[in-house]
């Protein structure tokens, strides 16, 4: 039984988290987790891959660091997708959202509209 909770783990230096963030009020009730600031637990992100299905959709392969590392050539498994998230927030697709058992990753148009019709309702 999953616990109710509406959360939002965020980057506060990130425009599109901003801009997504303002679109999504009012947040009443929401806590909002600056991963820069404050890191995800590994509770947390085996709590999100627990609702997204897998390390892979909630990893960012935009972040500067995926391609420095040379990651798209490496395929890493799950278990290193997961290492890599915890060890640098970066690799965290952003915004990640969770209202209750929901969970909406990322930034499309479609995923926050979801996100915001989830938070609202």
């Amino acid at each position: 039984m999953l616990r109710k909770m509406k959360k939002i783990y965020h980057l506060s230096t990130c425009d599109t988290c901003k801009r997504i963030l303002k679109e999504l009020q009012p947040l009443d009730g929401v806590v909002l987790q600056d991963i820069k600031t404050e890191a995800m637990t590994t509770e947390q992100l085996e709590q999100m891959h627990k609702l997204a299905g897998s390390y892979e959709a909630l990893f960012s392969k935009r972040a500067r660091l995926y391609k420095e590392m040379g990651l798209k050539e490496k395929q890493p498994s799950e278990a290193e997708l997961k290492d890599l998230i915890l060890e640098h927030y970066t690799f965290l697709k952003r915004p990640v959202i969770i209202v209750n058992d929901q969970i909406f990753v990322g930034n499309s148009k479609k995923v926050v509209e979801a996100a915001k019709d989830a938070l609202h309702n």
